[in-house]
Formats: C-alpha cells, sequence, structure tokens
C-alpha cells in the first residue's frame, strides 16, 4: 500500500507541477490587428493628371513672303480685331513683280490679236486656193491644162490649208499663253497682298518675336518665320497627359477640378473636351517603348468657376496666362450609397485556381477571409459587394493584412476610430 500511494503521490504532484508551469509559463501572443466598419458612402472615381493651361484656338501669324518688316501697329497683350492690320513687309519686289507680269499679259494679248489678224489672211488665202483648185481640176478633167499645172494647182491648195492650219493653232497658242499670263499676274497680285498681314480672328497678341526693320523668311509652299501669336483667351482649356491605366476610364463631358499653381485656394470646374486617341510617344515608324505611354487629354475651363477674377465688364481677357502649370482631377465616376471599406483593407489570396480578391472581415477574436467584387473608388475607400453594412474589415498593419493573415486565425481586434 505504501508504494501505491507514493505512486499516486507522485503523479498528483507531476500533474500540479504541469498545471503551474503552464500557468506561469508564457501566454500565446495574438496578432493587433486594426478593423474599420463597412459603411454606405457617396464614392466619386477620380484620375488625377497635370499640365499647361493654353488657348482652345491660337492662331500663328508667319510670314508667307520674305522681305524687311516696315510696320508692326501692334505689341504685346493688344487686342485686335479679325480683319485689323498686324504687319506690313515691304512691297517694293512684289510691285515691281506685279508690274512684269501685268506687261507680259499686254504682250500676249497682243500677239493674241496678230494671230487672229494672220487666220482670217489665211482663211481668206485658203478661199482663194480652194476656187482655184475646183477650177484647176474641172480644167483637168477637159483637157485644157496639163498635168504640170494641175500639180501646181493642187500644192498651192495644199500650202494655203496648211497655212489656215497654223494659224489657227497660233491664235490656240497666243491664248494659252495669255492664260499664263493671267496666271502670272494673279501670282505676283496674291504675292504683294502677302506683304499686308491681317487679323484672321479677334483676340490677344500673346507673343511678338519679330521688330520693325528685322527681316523674315517666307514661301507660298511652305510655312514661313512666326511673326506673332493671336490667342482667343476667353476660352482656355489644360493641356493633359494621362496613363493609358488610366485614359480608358475617361470619356467625353467629364467633369473637373482644376487647381492652378499661380491662384492659391481657388479650385476652378471644367468638362473634358478632347481625348488623344493616339499615344504621345507614336513615332513615324512605330512606337518608343522605353517610354511611359501617355495620351493627350484637353479639359476646358469654365468661364463660370474664374468670371470672379476679372474686373467688371471684361469679357475679351482672362486671369490665366499661356503656359501656366495646372493640377486636374477628372470626375470619371460617382455612386450614391455604396458600400465601401478602405482600400488598404482589400488584398489577394492564393484561390482553388487563381489568385482572388476580398478582405478579412473579423467575427470576434477571428478572421474570416471573404472573397469580394469591388466597384468604383476614391482616393480613400472602394466599393465591395459580397459584405453587409456595419461588417468589420481588418485594415492593417499592411504587412498583416497584405501577406501574414489566414482564414480563421485568431486576432486582437483594435477598432480605429
Amino acid at each position: 500500500m505504501t508504494k501505491k500511494r507514493l505512486w499516486i503521490a507522485a503523479s498528483a504532484l507531476i500533474v500540479v507541477l504541469i498545471i503551474v508551469a503552464k500557468w506561469l509559463g508564457p501566454r500565446e501572443t495574438l496578432p493587433e490587428i486594426n478593423a474599420e466598419s463597412v459603411q454606405a458612402r457617396d464614392l466619386i472615381e477620380r484620375v488625377a493628371a497635370s499640365g499647361k493651361i493654353q488657348p482652345e484656338v491660337e492662331v500663328n501669324i508667319t510670314a508667307e513672303v520674305s522681305g524687311q518688316i516696315l510696320q508692326l501697329p501692334v505689341k504685346e497683350g493688344d487686342y485686335v480685331r479679325a480683319g485689323d492690320l498686324l504687319c506690313v513687309i515691304n512691297p517694293d519686289v512684289y510691285e515691281a513683280a506685279l508690274n512684269r507680269a501685268t506687261a507680259g499679259l499686254n504682250t500676249t494679248r497682243s500677239n493674241l490679236a496678230s494671230a487672229r489678224a494672220q487666220q482670217v489672211q489665211a482663211e481668206a488665202q485658203f478661199a482663194a486656193a480652194e476656187k482655184a483648185w475646183q477650177r484647176t481640176q474641172q480644167l483637168f478633167r477637159d483637157g485644157v491644162i496639163s498635168q504640170a499645172e494641175y500639180d501646181t494647182g493642187e500644192a498651192n491648195f495644199q500650202t494655203a490649208n496648211a497655212s489656215r492650219l497654223a494659224a489657227e493653232q497660233s491664235v490656240l497658242a497666243a491664248e494659252y499663253a495669255i492664260s499664263s499670263a493671267e496666271a502670272s499676274v494673279q501670282e505676283a497680285r496674291d504675292n504683294l497682298s502677302r506683304t499686308t498681314l491681317r487679323a484672321p480672328q479677334s483676340g490677344t497678341v500673346t507673343a511678338l518675336s519679330k521688330e520693325v526693320g528685322e527681316s523674315v523668311q517666307g514661301t507660298g509652299f511652305m510655312a514661313g518665320e512666326v511673326i506673332m501669336k493671336v490667342s482667343d483667351l476667353q476660352a482656355m482649356e489644360v493641356n493633359l497627359e494621362v496613363n493609358e491605366s488610366d485614359i480608358v476610364r475617361v470619356a467625353l463631358g467629364d467633369a473637373a477640378e482644376i487647381e492652378v499653381d499661380a491662384f492659391l485656394n481657388e479650385v476652378f470646374e471644367g468638362s473634358v473636351s478632347e481625348i488623344g486617341n493616339t499615344a504621345l510617344n507614336a513615332l513615324e515608324n512605330g512606337f518608343s517603348m522605353d517610354q511611359v505611354t501617355n495620351f493627350s487629354v484637353k479639359v476646358r475651363l469654365l468661364d463660370a468657376s474664374y468670371r470672379h477674377l476679372l474686373a467688371a465688364g471684361d469679357t475679351t481677357s482672362s486671369p490665366f496666362r499661356p503656359g501656366m502649370s495646372a493640377t486636374v482631377d477628372l470626375l470619371t465616376a460617382e455612386e450614391q450609397g455604396a458600400l465601401s471599406v478602405p482600400i488598404q483593407a482589400v488584398t489577394t489570396r492564393e484561390g482553388d485556381d487563381e489568385a482572388e480578391m476580398g478582405v478579412f472581415v473579423l467575427r470576434g477574436d477571428t478572421a474570416v477571409w471573404t472573397p469580394v467584387e469591388t466597384g468604383i473608388q476614391d482616393s480613400r475607400h472602394i466599393a465591395v459587394s459580397g459584405l453587409s453594412a456595419d461588417d468589420l474589415v481588418a485594415v492593417g498593419p499592411y504587412e498583416w493584412v497584405s501577406r501574414k493573415l489566414e482564414d480563421g486565425m485568431r486576432v486582437t481586434v483594435k477598432q480605429e476610430e
């Protein structure tokens, strides 16, 4: 009995020591997870881009003829109306060319008159030769004249006919020469008119690159030197570069919020007016593969949003200057009352066939993997389906949410405020 009691006492002691060791030993440490509830929010999806302000319509006034500038009655910043005089290039050479072409036209007209007179003379000679040839033929048939006289009469008729035809062609040649001379006169007149440059549209002179006395080079077949730029400042736009991953979400007419570096604490309104169809890095012989692929998007500035910056009654100018920097948020989609979670809550895990997207819903102290489908998003939240309002989802720390958390893992929940 003594040995049996000793074994019982020893076993009980061992059990007590195990319990004490477990109680006094290190406890299991659960990861601390930040959580936030699923809520209904109004989401506005945005595409951010930066660019430069420019006029919607800007015309380069270029020289179509070469010469020295004699008059330049405008200066940079002047407002001009369509048809106003902008520049006068020395017309001396072109006046002389017009006079020379006019003289050549008059000469060809004189040649035409002479050719027509010669044609009348040739036709008269042909008529006489034709009658003489008819008589010769009759006399030859009657046996009155010899074969030699007959041949001579035929030759005279053929010569008169050839002279008549030559006179007709001379008249045609003179008429063609007149057409050519008239074209030369018109060309000379056009070149002379190009020495006077007038405003093709109303607008503001936004750049002036030449002065009186300077020479300009120009030709009617190629773009000449730019003398000035005339811009319509009443219609301004922002020229943006949007990445290829965002361009598919942008549509014509999308609203935009515009911040201009020169105007602090001001947000202007705009709308997408033009979307480029070809990437900006497209080259003539292909695409440059070592560059970021961006597309041009133009956003029109709505004048109602900046009218308060102009003086009362000012309808011709703009508070913006071409080349100013701007940052634009394109509002590409909007959804009211969408169930959404913070963007950092959505992650991926390996599924049966491929990676699936989802969130970790916190049920008490357990993280439950829940697949979701995502919708539009703003800068902080993303719309999801497959969850219920007020569900708690894990939002951090990033390392745990993105890699370490597993379905069914126990955690300590720390709800974010």
